[in-house]
């Protein structure tokens, strides 16, 4: 298993190296933004299934689809033994990150099509023989809102995978921490929040959403500091890690684009569009969402120049 895993840059556990290039970030903000698209869409679905206006629920399952697909090609093309992919199927491993991670993987497809298929505006409703599985579904409230919660699980059993691949590494102190699935998760979520208000077209859905991502933010902006307060209350080589975001390298990505420009300016600017200061404008969703993906260059990056 482990030497199926590795990816090609094999000499991980050097601390003096920077090895990873942009395919695992990538993958982490895409499989993140996704986890939380699935979570909010059920949500979504649950509240608002009665609405008609609720039509971004049935959109977010055929994007998911093609980002996840992305996130998968990014780190297929990162990883070294390519052609032994397959064998990651063949067993499961309780205790490897690995295992778990390409199992969750192997359900969310199913889940996202299933929900695919409780949409009332699918296409292909009507040919054989998907129409008698689509009638089946769409047959009974009761499976439709399973279909809703399984999105819901199975979302976030992924958004919290992704912090908890890296947490696994414990050569690297900054990402050798309970809390950074936790960050993934919330990140993940503000992300997919802020891209359904940007693309809603119910003026409703606009407003929830930008309300949601508000507490988002402001809960990421807790997460964060709770996962630096852990390093900087640790061991020497945690502080030392901590320092690389605080004031080291990538300071400056960190403070500026992250916390700066991708959570405090579009939560000022939300919070004002949903008390109907300002109006709404794509500019604060589009900094949350490049925001999360800052953040996850920014933490792949600084935990690799982080060692014992």
């Amino acid at each position: 298993m482990e030497e199926l895993t590795h990816t090609r840059h094999n000499h991980l556990i050097d601390p003096n190296l920077t090895i990873w290039g942009w395919e695992i970030p990538v993958y982490l903000f895409l499989g993140g933004f996704v986890a939380g698209m699935m979570i909010l869409s059920g949500v979504i679905y649950l509240r608002r299934r009665n609405q008609p206006g609720a039509t971004v629920v049935f959109i977010l399952p055929y994007i998911s689809l093609i980002l996840l697909s992305l996130g998968m090609l990014a780190l297929f093309i990162d990883l070294e033994h390519k052609l032994y992919t397959w064998r990651l199927y063949l067993t499961f491993k309780p205790l490897s990150p690995m295992s778990w991670g390409a199992w969750i993987l192997l359900l969310v497809y199913p889940v996202l099509i299933l929900k695919i298929l409780i949409n009332p505006f699918f296409l292909f409703r009507d040919v054989a023989p998907i129409s008698k599985f689509y009638k089946f579904l769409n047959a009974s409230a009761d499976r439709k809102n399973f279909i809703a919660y399984a999105n819901i699980v199975i979302g976030a059993m992924l958004g919290a995978y992704t912090g908890i691949l890296l947490s696994a590494l414990g050569a690297r102190p900054l990402w050798n921490s309970g809390i950074l699935w936790l960050l993934f998760l919330v990140s993940g979520l503000s992300g997919a929040a802020a891209f359904i208000h940007l693309i809603a077209p119910d003026k409703g859905e606009r407003e929830m959403m930008a309300k949601t991502d508000n507490y988002l933010l402001a809960g990421e902006l807790f997460v964060i500091a709770f996962f630096l307060t852990s390093l900087l209350s640790s061991s020497a080589v945690h502080i030392q890690a901590a320092t690389i975001l605080l004031s080291g390298a990538y300071a400056p990505s960190f403070w500026g684009f992250v916390i700066i420009a991708g959570i405090i300016i579009p939560l000022i600017i939300q919070s004002l569009a949903v008390s109907h200061k300002v109006k709404h404008t794509p500019i604060a969703p589009l900094m949350v969402i490049a925001g999360g993906l800052i953040l996850r260059f920014v933490i792949v990056y600084a935990g690799q120049l982080s060692g014992y």
